[in-house]
């Protein structure tokens, strides 16, 4: 999916989740909230999922993990390590070769000590001394495991968190939405932690909606619009709007502070009233009636898009030395 030839720790292909409800008179609806989602990390990577609030992207990280309530419907293929991935292995490797990083603190148990907690009640000398080892690596006091939840601050919980994550030497961790609350600076102190976690061979899936923060720690970016990823990206693309794909990633861009604050008008689509083909196409200027059709995935410049008019002239890879006609 990428021009990266490092080892592929996750792959994410054609990933669509649903959730079946009833409406008044017991009608059963699907609701999609993902769709034909594709997303890749590659050893020593750090790959963010960047999409405005309300977007899906939480859900994500639980399709992944295997953690989605029962009404919900799964669809695609996940890889780990080039293998392909059921609910059996799933459950085999979360918590071990991969962790969540959640979005709340509130996933700490309000009753039960952070050291204790962050160890599971393992009592051996080698957990104890890797949980005191990973509480220093994060700046957290030796008093802290003594502590309960309510008497941690913001930044400490989720140091804690993130120590608990860590526990079990992971090779790939999922963190949604892990800086909330946090201004860019502390932000991106927490990040150097996933830095160099990346760094020694593993691979980092950030969730968010902070695009500068993103922009300042990841590798790559995949953008999430509506459901599913439009475009992945090299961070470097986003130096300029000509070195991305899709209209959507470009109007994120021209939103981005250093370039001027203009807003898209209009919305992101509601789950109930997705327009047909291209969940972006209200939106989009550059619109046409075969918008409405199966919009599929082309390759562009090391990296993905998916829309039908991306980079006119470049999809097949052959016009290096054309100019595509717009």
């Amino acid at each position: 999916m990428s021009c990266l030839d490092k080892h592929h720790i996750l792959e994410i292909e054609d990933l669509s989740v649903s959730f079946t409800q009833y409406e008044k008179g017991l009608r059963q609806i699907e609701l999609p909230v993902i769709s034909k989602l594709h997303v890749s990390v590659h050893s020593g990577e750090i790959v963010a999922v960047v999409g405005s609030s309300g977007s899906g992207k939480s859900l994500l990280a639980h399709a992944v993990l295997g953690l989605l309530p029962n009404n919900a419907n799964v669809r695609g293929r996940i890889f780990f390590n080039e293998e392909l991935l059921d609910p059996e292995k799933i459950k085999n490797l979360r918590g071990k070769e991969i962790s969540l990083v959640p979005q709340s603190v509130n996933y700490l148990d309000p009753l039960m000590k952070v050291g204790p907690q962050v160890r599971q009640g393992h009592k051996d000398q080698k957990t104890i001394q890797r949980q005191k080892k990973l509480f220093r690596h994060y700046d957290l006091d030796e008093t802290t495991e003594g502590l309960f939840p309510f008497e941690l601050s913001g930044g400490m919980a989720r140091r804690v968190l993130l120590s608990s994550a860590m526990m079990e030497a992971p090779q790939l961790i999922i963190a949604d939405e892990p800086t909330p609350g946090l201004h860019l600076e502390m932000a991106k102190k927490a990040m150097e932690h996933f830095r160099a976690f990346a760094d020694a061979g593993n691979g980092v899936l950030l969730i968010t909606h902070d695009i500068e923060l993103a922009l300042e720690v990841a590798d790559r970016i995949a953008v999430f619009y509506a459901g599913t990823t439009v475009e992945e990206a090299k961070v470097d693309d986003f130096d300029c709007e000509e070195t991305l794909r899709h209209p959507y990633t470009k109007a994120l861009w021209r939103a981005l502070p250093q370039n001027g604050f203009q807003a898209l008008p209009g919305n992101q689509p509601y789950v109930k009233d997705m327009p047909q083909g291209c969940p972006f196409g209200p939106r989009c200027e550059h619109f046409t009636e075969e918008c409405r059709g199966e919009i599929p995935v082309k390759i562009v410049r090391c990296g993905t898009v998916r829309c039908i008019h991306g980079e006119p002239g470049e999809a097949s890879h052959h016009h290096h030395g054309e100019r595509g006609e717009a």
